[in-house]
């Protein structure tokens, strides 16, 4: 399976994490983790695009927002979000 990073995933958004000061330490690691890996999974509010969702901390989750096209993996976005927000998250 490759993982590929659109601009805005793989420049724009590490960016914005890190100038808003976001705890939690954000990667690619990370990210594709959390997409073979969720805690939770939504296929249906984005078509065609998944949502994969876990918990990265005591109050957030991580969505990643991403495209499965054959054997490869575009990740869109990626966003911190409060826990509960979109479905119950286990806590820490």
């Amino acid at each position: 399976m490759k993982f590929v990073f659109t601009k805005h995933a793989a420049i724009d958004k590490f960016a914005v994490l890190k100038k808003h000061r976001f705890k939690t330490r954000v990667t690619k690691r990370l990210i594709k983790d959390i997409i073979l890996n969720p805690e939770h999974k939504d296929e249906e509010s984005d078509k065609p695009n998944s949502i994969a969702s876990k918990s990265i901390g005591v109050k957030h989750i991580l969505r990643v927002v991403y495209r499965k096209e054959f054997d490869i993996i575009r990740v869109i976005t990626f966003y911190p979000a409060e826990k509960g927000r979109y479905y119950e998250a286990k806590t820490d």
